[in-house]
């Protein structure tokens, strides 16, 4: 049973790029903003785009490699994060972690 004001049915299409993180924010039409939505999704690389740049090159992958080795023999990032383990807690909010100790 659909809602006042909310359509049974409805064909959206969009071209998303992703987040550093991997993850696609999706935004919705006013009228879907309250109750659930169900989405089915459809990935392929958008026109104009090859499907290599959805993956890393080796050359890529070659530089990414470098610059962690490099981070490394600096010390990482110890002057920034000094005790990564409380810095998870006070960012984590979503669970504790103070249980796993």
């Amino acid at each position: 049973m659909a809602r006042a004001g909310f359509l049974a049915t409805s064909t959206i299409t969009a071209i998303l790029e992703a987040d550093a993180d991997g993850t696609l924010h999706w935004p919705l039409p006013m009228d879907r903003h309250h109750g659930k939505v169900e989405i089915t999704g459809t990935l392929k690389a958008a026109k104009g785009t090859s499907s290599t740049m959805l993956q890393a090159t080796p050359e890529m992958v070659a530089r990414r490699k470098a610059a962690l080795k490099e981070l490394r023999a600096l010390g990482g990032l110890r002057e920034v994060i000094p005790d990564p383990v409380a810095w998870q807690r006070d960012l984590r909010q979503d669970c504790s972690l103070r249980e796993l100790d």
